[in-house]
């Protein structure tokens, strides 16, 4: 059997894979409703460790999705970490897509 079309496929199949990670899904929905947040809050939020969280979000700024502001807080590294624009609208897509499929469900 060949590979199906765009408009057979499932919709699901053609989420954002770099937002569907649940881990990147978890910052991203934060930092949709927030303006900025700093690691220490974002670590609390997620469960994420340090290094795991910063896994991500090192994959998120690679996508050009989220901005990383690196500043020093009594003599201390400080990281605030926010959406950019084209973070947002991915967001909106991925969840405009979702919210599609679910909606069609049965109850």
């Amino acid at each position: 059997m060949g590979e199906l079309s765009g408009a057979d496929r499932h919709p699901l199949a053609d989420l954002d894979k770099v937002i569907h990670s649940p881990a990147r899904l978890m910052v991203m929905t934060y930092l949709y409703v927030t303006e900025s947040v700093d690691y220490v809050y974002l670590t609390h939020l997620t469960g994420l460790t340090w290094g795991n969280l910063a896994t991500h979000v090192g994959k998120l700024e690679e996508e050009g999705y989220i901005e990383i502001e690196k500043t020093f807080v009594d003599k201390k590294p400080y990281s605030v970490i926010r959406l950019t624009r084209k973070g947002r609208d991915a967001f909106r897509d991925y969840k405009r897509q979702v919210k599609g499929v679910l909606d069609q469900l049965p109850d």
